[in-house]
């Protein structure tokens, strides 16, 4: 979760949609609710120890009837997600970096080509990387810490200390003008929520600790959770400052790009130079984000081929003896993003359908499990080492009442009123992934397609059953964690060993 980024290049929807209100409030809600999402996962992640994440427990807490196409759901819900969480990134990205050139030349506006083939040029650097940088993964990780860090302190720091003009206390905490949207000021409120849940898409992503820290039934829960909470308050403390010294909205809007951070820096230090000295960093998290987030699409694309569930998966599940990489999903992946990315050519808003499926097919897949635990009485997670307790229910219920909003209002566009250039496309790219597996599971997925490797899963995982022979384990808290790490999606040696290459 790169706040500082995701925040910055999602400016533009809630500029539009409710400005200081929207910005500020929706981020504390969404933080808040995204809490109630983690610590549902976590709650399950505590019984079902595993890599595999929402795949896995999706198959862990169904039927035996039902495991493989609540898992077949998941993981292809996932398998999106990721795909269009690289997509935006690195499309973002890519305008970033063109915005950069404004700065200096205001009369210059970016052409469709030169945004996608700049975007095409990002995603080609993400690739290279993730196949010849694949050894030093680790250490970039490492860095983007401190680069995060070290870039919401300077940005901070920088704007309030040079900027001439300050907003009063009541303009930043109570400003609310949703009139360049063209909704109605209510759901113009819950449509600019997009920039705070795009953002804050990436704990689910935790689970893959599994495999890598001792006792996983505890740490990593709370891992998840202490994630969304940093995230919360990095956000907050970013947000703030830019509200009070935030220049004239209107001329924010006006950028062409879609990208007003760059035009917001050059404002409040002065300067050409003090602005793109500010996008520079933005610009060295969007390097970390978008390498991290192709890998993360990679493997993901590895570990679901690997299982039948996508057409052409002999190719797409191997590893790659020279680099020891899963070479042919990082090139699926990019190609993938590649060819999404030409819905620019016929919508000036592409990138807020990016951000809109992106979002909904991982809040979504996050949903999946929650509603299968819900629906089987929560009987499952009873014995949970990171139990919700007696609010367990309220919470589960609280969190897929947000989910099934989210899958409404992310589909919508960000102003009225609405043309091809301006729609929000995400409810078809969505649709064109759902016809895929669909049509994949009726022609492979329902008769070769068992999910992922379980053994005895659901007789084993019922509270207080006894065990009936020696070779049937129990999948609950530290008596499961072997099973449930030897099983996952992602726990063959050969995915370990490049993860840590």
């Amino acid at each position: 979760m790169a706040v500082p980024f995701g925040l910055s290049t999602t400016f533009y929807i809630t500029l539009a949609d409710g400005q200081c209100v929207t910005i500020l409030y929706g981020w504390v809600f969404v933080s808040l609710i995204s809490l109630c999402i983690a610590a549902s996962l976590g709650e399950i992640c505590a019984v079902y120890p595993t890599a595999g994440g929402v795949y896995y427990w999706s198959a862990m807490l169904s039927t035996r009837k039902y495991a493989p196409i609540a898992s077949w759901i998941t993981g292809w819900l996932t398998l999106v997600g990721n795909w269009t969480v690289t997509l935006s990134i690195n499309f973002s990205g890519a305008q970033l970096i063109l915005s950069a050139i404004t700065l200096w030349n205001e009369d210059f506006v970016a052409t469709t080509w030169h945004t996608v083939l700049m975007f095409w040029a990002v995603m080609l650097v993400c690739l290279l990387v993730n196949i010849f940088g694949a050894k030093y993964l680790d250490l970039i990780n490492k860095v983007c810490i401190y680069w995060t860090c070290a870039s919401v302190l300077i940005i901070l720091v920088t704007l309030l200390s040079m900027s001439d003009h300050k907003r009063s206390g009541a303009y930043v905490f109570g400003h609310f003008d949703a009139s360049q949207s063209g909704w109605p000021s209510g759901w113009a409120f819950f449509v600019g929520l997009l920039q705070a849940s795009y953002t804050l898409t990436g704990y689910g992503m935790v689970a893959a600790m599994c495999e890598e820290v001792q006792q996983p039934q505890r740490e990593v829960p709370k891992a998840m959770v202490i994630s969304v909470a940093a995230a919360g308050v990095t956000g907050v403390i970013y947000l703030i400052p830019i509200l009070f010294v935030l220049p004239d909205v209107s001329m924010l809007l006006s950028v062409a790009s879609g990208q007003p951070i760059g035009l917001l820096f050059k404002t409040v230090t002065g300067s050409a130079g003090g602005g793109f000295g500010l996008l520079f960093l933005l610009l060295g998290i969007l390097f970390f984000a978008g390498i991290g987030a192709l890998t993360a699409a990679s493997r993901c694309t590895y570990a679901f081929a690997r299982d039948g569930a996508i057409p052409g998966y002999t190719l797409w599940g191997r590893i790659d003896s020279r680099f020891d990489v899963p070479l042919w999903g990082l090139i699926l992946s990019t190609i993938v993003d590649c060819l999404l990315g030409c819905i620019y050519f016929g919508s000036s808003a592409a990138f807020n359908s990016f951000t809109g499926v992106a979002t909904l097919c991982l809040n979504t897949s996050y949903g999946i499990p929650i509603l299968v635990s819900l629906l089987r009485g929560r009987q499952l997670v009873a014995h949970s080492s990171f139990s919700l307790g007696k609010f367990g229910f309220v919470i589960n219920c609280a969190t897929l009442a947000w989910i099934a909003l989210a899958i409404v209002i992310f589909c919508m566009p960000v102003t009225l009123p609405v043309d091809p250039s301006n729609m929000n496309y995400a409810s078809a790219v969505f649709a064109g992934f759902a016809s895929i597996s669909i049509a994949w599971y009726f022609i492979h997925g329902r008769k070769e397609f068992s999910g992922p490797p379980v053994e005895a899963m659901n007789e084993a995982v019922v509270p207080g059953k006894d065990i009936e022979s020696p070779g049937e384990v129990a999948v609950t808290g530290e008596v499961g964690e072997k099973k449930a790490l030897e099983t996952s999606m992602l726990a063959s040696s050969d995915s370990e060993k490049s993860r840590e290459k």
